[in-house]
Formats: C-alpha cells, sequence, structure tokens
C-alpha cells in the first residue's frame, strides 16, 4: 500500500473526524458520539428508549422487529436514518447506502426482504439534478435487492437548518423459515463466520472526506446481503444469528452479541482479514480496522458441525469474500469478547467509548 500526498494539518478536516473527547457518562446534552454505535450510543438506548418504548420485541437487540401475524406466519420490520457525509464516496451514495442498509438489516432476521418506504428531509436550495441521482441510485439498489419501495414522504427545511439531503428508510421482508435467528439463539460452541475483509466503508469515507489518496482507491463494501443469506437459509442450515457489521465495525458487533446472548465470544486477530490498503490507511489515521464501519459484510454464527458447508456456499455467493472461521462461542464469562493476537497475547474487545468515525451512515 502506497500513501499519495501529505497529511493534513491539525486544523483541517482530518482532525476533527479522527478526535474526539473521552466521553462522560450520563452527559445532560447529546454529543456526536452518541451516533457512533459504541458505548454512549448503548447509554442513550438504555436510559432513554428502552424504558420508555419497553417490549419484549425490542428487548430481543436485533437489527430488526420479529413479528408473528394474527392468522400466522412472520414478518422482519426494521427502520434505519442516514446522514452520511459526503453524499457520493468511491462505491456509493446515500441513496444506494439508504436501501442497502435497510434490506441488509432485514437479511440479518433471517427474512426475505418484500418493500421499503423512504423519507427525505431535504435543505432548501439543494439541487434538484443531485436528488435525482440519488433516487435513481436508490432505484437501482432496490432492483439490485429485489425489494420495491412502495410509500415515502418528503420534507424541505429551511437553508442552513440541514446538510444537503437526509433520507429515512423503513422495510418488510418476510419470515419463511422456523428458525428464530436472533442473538438469544447462539450457543456455546458456535462457531463465528466473517464474511470478508472489513473496514472498507468507513475508510472510504474518511478519504474522500480527508482529501488522501492513495496508490489504490478504497472502494466502499456497499452491497446488499440477500443472495448469500437466502442462499445459507435455503440449504436448511441452521443459522442461529446473523449480524451485519456497520457502525462500530467487528468489534462493536461482536460484544453487542456476547451481551445480548449472554455468552463469551474468542477471536483470532491473524484470521480476520483486512486489505492491504485498508490496513495502511488506518495506520496512518491511527485507527483500528476491527471498529471501522462496513456495509457489505456480516458474521453468521451457527453450529460448527456445519461450518464447512456455510463458509462454500458464502464462498460462492457473498461479495467481498472469501468468508472465513475468526472465533468461537463459550459460555462465559457471559457478555465477554476476547482477541487473541498474532503474537498470541489475549485483550479485552470492548466497546468505542467516544466517536471514531461520525456520519459513515
Amino acid at each position: 500500500m502506497g500513501y499519495v500526498g501529505s497529511m493534513p494539518d491539525a486544523g483541517s478536516t482530518l482532525s476533527s473526524f479522527t478526535t474526539c473527547p473521552v466521553p462522560l457518562s450520563h452527559r445532560t446534552e447529546i454529543t456526536i458520539g452518541h451516533g457512533g454505535g459504541g458505548r454512549l450510543t448503548q447509554d442513550l438506548i438504555d436510559r432513554i428508549f428502552r424504558p420508555a418504548f419497553a417490549s419484549t420485541v425490542m428487548d430481543a437487540q436485533h437489527d430488526g422487529a420479529l413479528l408473528r401475524l394474527p392468522g400466522g406466519g412472520r414478518l422482519a420490520f426494521t427502520t434505519d436514518s442516514h446522514v452520511v457525509s459526503p453524499l457520493f464516496f468511491p462505491g456509493g451514495d446515500i441513496g444506494k447506502l439508504a436501501v442497502t442498509g435497510t434490506v441488509n438489516d432485514l437479511c440479518m432476521c433471517g427474512a426475505r426482504p418484500l418493500w421499503l418506504s423512504a423519507a427525505f428531509i431535504i435543505e432548501e436550495g439543494f439541487a434538484v439534478a443531485t436528488l435525482g441521482e440519488i433516487v435513481a441510485a436508490m432505484k437501482a439498489a432496490a432492483l439490485a435487492a429485489g425489494v420495491a419501495i412502495v410509500t415515502g414522504d418528503t420534507k424541505v427545511v429551511e437553508r442552513g437548518k440541514g446538510d444537503g439531503v437526509y433520507i429515512t428508510t423503513s422495510g418488510v421482508g418476510v419470515i419463511e423459515i422456523s428458525l428464530t435467528v436472533a442473538p438469544a439463539s447462539i450457543r456455546p460452541g458456535d462457531v463465528i463466520i466473517l464474511s470478508g475483509d472489513i473496514g472498507r466503508h468507513g475508510m472510504a469515507i474518511m478519504a474522500t472526506r480527508a482529501g488522501l489518496s492513495f496508490e489504490s482507491e478504497i472502494q466502499s463494501d456497499c452491497a446488499p446481503l440477500v443472495a448469500p443469506v437466502q442462499a445459507l437459509l435455503k440449504a436448511g442450515l441452521e443459522i442461529h444469528c446473523l449480524r451485519d457489521l456497520t457502525r462500530g465495525g467487528l468489534a462493536t458487533s461482536l460484544v453487542e452479541l456476547a451481551e445480548s446472548a449472554k455468552v463469551a465470544i474468542a477471536i483470532d486477530a491473524a484470521k480476520i482479514p483486512v486489505s492491504e490498503i485498508v490496513q495502511g490507511a488506518c495506520e496512518i489515521l491511527g485507527l483500528d480496522p476491527l471498529y471501522v464501519a462496513n456495509e457489505g459484510r456480516f458474521v453468521c454464527v451457527l453450529p460448527e458441525a456445519q461450518a464447512k458447508q456455510a463458509l462454500e456456499i458464502l464462498a460462492q455467493t457473498v461479495p467481498g469474500g472469501p468468508p472465513v472461521i475468526i472465533g468461537k462461542v463459550a459460555a462465559g464469562p457471559a457478555g465477554q469478547v476476547t482477541q487473541r493476537s498474532i503474537i498470541g497475547s489475549e485483550r479485552i474487545v470492548d466497546r468505542l467509548s467516544g466517536e471514531q468515525l461520525p456520519r459513515i451512515c
């Protein structure tokens, strides 16, 4: 990996996106760190949202809600807001991201995505032509994922009261299997399969913001995961849980799963694929790839006896492969994630305390 150009100075865009003060618990005001998917986000959910909206469905702490219909059958329902900056980045844009992110959350519930809604908050003065490009990207992403955008809403705010455009998408999918694909289904002895290399989306956004140039452009991994997930489910594998690695990256996702399932997870750093260019960019910026966001990668948790078949299926269907086994589930200590380093030492993997890369989705 080669770096081209000079590092921005301390007052530049780069420093403003890689520096965040150590967060204090129970702040009286919202900070940018509350949107990062780490410890502050979880604290906000636990103190404000979960007590107000408590239900057995929400307590599952999944990527979407698993809903049982009165007449039988199950649906998955999810919603997501997208505030990525910049709006266009290598490998995608806010439109593609909005569709893909919601589709992938439905997939992680073991559902076949069917319908989406899309709501736009547009700033006065935003170029109509640019909005047209974003909507065209949404249409293409929906066709690629096999979903239909069936309803929506549009609001406009005064000039200077927004940042171009924000998009909120919600999605509904049908669950066609008898399994409950959720954190509660994780069992000791399960293995953790990672679908591909990590860190591409977050570093693509960061490089674009900071004006960094490399020998090869870092492309976001933004892609729908319908094909690999449906292939796993149609093969009849006993999938216990799926989780896409968005805000907070691989590390935060594994901590969330360990805490929700009340199990321990051990991973091996030597098994986790990171491309040379992403690794180099992270070293330049002082970032850990484990915490960098992805938009087309996921982990699959299933019994070890079925891991070989799952790897074979994913190798043929997943974007960004090859898939690899990176760890295993144990009975305890509950909620603990450990990582074995390349030299054999172990460390505890925790949530981020602050915000590593704000507004990456």
